[in-house]
């Protein structure tokens, strides 16, 4: 590994921790106002004598109605309470700590009572079922509280019921409740979420009232620390105990806000996240980012910080370590540009080394302009910054992006015109596809598991669905045995076909689609007819400023769908909080257009899986573009294209302005891409104007003496030295001293003629100059200057090759 790229990969670790550990900072003082409950040293339970948990926890409600389960519960309480008594600690739950046995993950805990036990006499077959047994009692029975790290690594089949018989009934059954009144495709879920409940309470003690939100993040913690598997159901136990109240109303409404992407930088964490060792330039940086602050939105800031003190100073500072002034050197500003107009990472290679692979960065100007608006900004504050005022080392040229913005533009222009004609076919397909996967849940949904799903010609065969999906409806292949989850499959060609709808029949941009709510559809009624108008209002997005967009039938009636599968059987759309992953901002509950289940949680669509929609929906289309590629849409893709549709149709520009949400009109007419067509029409147009403004008498036929005054002054143009290049009907403004006139083209069998010319003047210039006619000299001269300009035009033709293609000859078969 070559010293750049150890050096490169280094600064980006060291960015990398900056920000988990700021991430991690920033997360506390969510944290900090709900904490976990604190592990407790003593509680009465675990100071009870042996005779009075053995005799609790063999009396009600502890007794199960099987005699063999009580009499193996109460042989597994007594064993256990034997080999912890031999273990040093005043209570129980101190020598279950110093016993060891959270050491050792999984079943095979029972190995320590187990070679004691043995030790102390024989010991039948089923001990170690029994100490499982006699574990779960003491844990309900709040005896010991086991470690949570060392609870997730075993499988608790009986905690919940046990906790509901004995520990909290109430509570329990609460929870029962809420999961029957729930969607029946999200109560296969109940087991799992008490699952985890019952194990807050084992590891803390309590009821389910008890249980704080501190609670739930700490198990969130330690479920990710172990890496145990489970995606969504890790965390549905929160929503429902959110759901029973038993939260402070400003409790988050998802886990989610706990996570280590949640939540916005300070200024200082935003420069911090780059090592910067100039301590004054850090603070500097620090200082303009605060003073720019209240004019820029948190992703233009975070851009912002990005560039001056990752890109910029932290690049110069390793490329001349030790430096503390602003002033570059003209060596060193040269480096540094030369370092940014690249972009570098790290991969890993064929032999397993790591390779820094480098790519021009597209963006390297906008970097370029940033450093120099701060350069620029210091020197216009000098009362402020007086002693950071230096010369930018950026110029005006540099940052001149007139020739990027034709090529991006012309880049764009190709992009929508590859893309607009293959519209239809992609809106088809998607539309198909959407009707083919609901015709294909709905026929397997019918089918009991194990047969043959109709309709498909014996290729699909109804599969018993996973214990942890049991509500959803998978399919099997029978050539390939590949099992298909046939629910996802029709959400995700709803959901594409849906998308990929609203935004060609609107135009708005990404991140606008994702915040469409219930009641962004309003109505207008007209004052002169009464009739009521559907609109779509577009909330504040880009522009901070919303607008309101006619509903057309065709997108009345994917909004419509929309709402129809949102609604479900509860009448109403679900409030769901989205994470704006620009502003770092959880947003307030809202009855979002595009959302989804996963798991009992409603989640808003996010722009990654808006896009990974979007190249499904494409790669079950099969276009390609022009290299024979797949073809791929960017959401803005839509957008581009509606604006140059509506305006070839016939939308004025400046409506079309409007409705995109465009400042500048110059912006609208940038997305519209301009056609080889459009050219050449506008061109005909163009003249058809101008004859129109021009005198008609122009474009008459001309008469015969007309056309031979035309042809006359054609046959007036040959001379003796040359061939005249006047235009029609203009006079000659050297009268007629042809040698001196530019418009001559000379001709090279005159050349003797003018040699003589030459000459002849060279003597009267001669004898002018004896005989002191100083007047004539001059006009003598312009005649010698033009004279030998000419005979220089014969010897530039004449050096010209000419190639002798010969005459062109036949074959005798080609006459044939």
């Amino acid at each position: 590994m070559t010293t750049t790229t150890k050096h490169s990969t280094r600064r980006q670790l060291q960015t990398a921790n900056a920000t988990v550990e700021q991430a991690r900072a920033r997360n506390n003082v969510l944290r900090e106002r709900f904490p976990p409950r604190a592990a407790e040293a003593r509680w009465p339970a675990t100071a009870q004598l042996a005779d009075e948990v053995l005799h609790r926890l063999t009396a009600p409600p502890f007794l199960p109605a099987a005699n063999a389960t009580r009499a193996g519960r109460r042989r597994g309480v007594a064993k256990l309470l034997r080999w912890l008594s031999s273990l040093p600690g005043d209570t129980w739950q101190q020598r279950w700590k110093t016993s060891g046995v959270e050491e050792i993950p999984g079943a095979d805990w029972t190995d320590l009572p187990l070679r004691f036990l043995r030790q102390s006499g024989p010991s039948p077959q089923y001990e170690r079922v029994d100490l499982t047994s006699g574990l779960l009692m003491l844990v309900c029975g709040d005896v010991i509280r086991p470690d949570l790290a060392w609870m997730l690594t075993r499988t608790h089949k009986h905690l919940a019921p046990a906790m509901a018989e004995v520990r909290d009934p109430e509570g329990f059954a609460r929870l029962a409740q809420l999961a029957e009144s729930g969607p029946a495709g999200t109560r296969g879920e109940a087991t799992l979420t008490a699952t985890r409940i019952a194990m807050i309470l084992a590891c803390k003690g309590g009821s389910i009232a008890n249980i704080t939100v501190g609670d739930c993040v700490e198990l969130v913690d330690t479920l990710r620390r172990v890496y145990v598997r489970g995606g969504q159901r890790k965390v549905d136990f929160y929503l429902r105990l959110r759901a029973l109240g038993i939260f402070p109303e400003d409790a988050p409404a998802t886990i989610r806000a706990f996570g280590l992407a949640a939540g916005r930088l300070s200024i200082e964490e935003l420069v911090d996240r780059y090592p910067i060792r100039c301590r004054p330039v850090r603070d500097l940086i620090v200082d303009y980012l605060r003073e720019r602050q209240p004019s820029l939105d948190y992703t233009s800031l975070d851009a912002m910080s990005r560039t001056l003190a990752g890109l910029f100073w932290t690049r110069v500072e390793a490329l001349s370590p030790g430096i503390d002034s602003l002033r570059l050197a003209p060596i060193l500003a040269r480096a540094w540009k030369t370092d940014i107009a690249t972009k570098k990472r790290t991969t890993i290679g064929p032999d397993g080394s790591a390779v820094e692979v480098a790519s021009p960065r597209l963006n390297a100007k906008d970097e370029l302009i940033r450093v120099r608006a701060f350069y620029l900004d210091i020197a216009h504050w000098p009362a402020r910054w007086a002693p950071w005022v230096v010369p930018c080392p950026i110029s005006d040229e540099e940052i001149s992006k007139a020739k990027d913005r034709k090529h991006r533009k012309a880049r764009m222009d190709q992009r929508t015109r590859e893309r607009l004609p293959l519209l239809p076919e992609l809106t088809d397909t998607v539309d198909r596809r959407r009707r083919a996967a609901a015709e294909l849940l709905a026929a397997a949904e019918h089918t009991p598991p194990g047969n043959l799903i109709p309709d498909t010609g014996g290729t699909l065969r109804r599969a018993v669905a996973p214990k942890a999906a049991g509500h959803l409806t998978w399919a099997e292949e029978t050539s390939t045995g590949r099992r298909r989850n046939l629910t996802y499959e029709e959400t995700e060609a709803f959901w594409a076909f849906a998308a990929i709808e609203v935004l060609r029949l609107t135009g708005i941009r990404n991140e606008e689609l994702l915040e469409l709510t219930h009641h962004s559809i309003t109505e207008y009624r007209l004052p002169s007819t009464g009739e009521v108008v559907p609109l779509l209002q577009v909330a504040p997005s880009k522009t901070d400023s919303e607008r309101l967009l006619l509903v057309s039938p065709e997108l009345a009636d994917v909004l419509s769908s929309i709402i129809r599968r949102l609604r479900g059987g509860s009448g109403a759309i679900p409030l769901v909080t989205s994470y704006d992953v620009h502003e770092r901002v959880w947003n307030p509950p809202m009855p979002l257009l595009f959302q989804r289940d996963i798991g009992t949680e409603h989640r808003a669509f996010t722009p990654t899986a808006l896009r990974k929609l979007l190249i499904n929906a494409l790669a079950a289309t099969g276009l390609t573009d022009a290299g024979g590629e797949p073809l791929v849409f960017s959401p803005h893709d839509f957008r581009r294209i509606f604006v140059t549709d509506a305006i070839m149709n016939g939308l004025p520009p400046h409506i079309a302005q409007v409705i995109c949400g465009h400042k500048s009109l110059d912006t609208t007419m940038g997305y519209k891409a301009i056609y080889p067509a459009e050219t050449i029409e506008a061109h005909r147009a163009f003249i058809a104007r101008r004859r129109a403004t021009r005198p008609s008498d122009e474009y008459r036929t001309p008469t015969e003496e007309e056309w031979d005054a035309f042809l006359a002054h054609f046959e007036k143009r040959k001379v003796s030295i040359g061939t005249c290049g006047r235009a029609f009907s203009s006079p000659c403004v050297h009268e007629h001293a042809c040698v001196r006139c530019s418009l001559l083209r000379p001709d090279p069998a005159q050349r003797g003629r003018l040699e003589e010319i030459r000459d002849n003047l060279l003597a009267r210039i001669a004898e002018a100059e004896r005989e002191g006619w100083l007047g004539e000299i001059e006009g003598l001269k312009v005649s010698l200057a033009g004279a030998e300009d000419k005979l220089a035009q014969i010897d530039r033709q004449s050096q010209k090759a000419t190639i002798s293609l010969g005459m062109p000859t036949t074959r005798s078969g080609d006459l044939e």
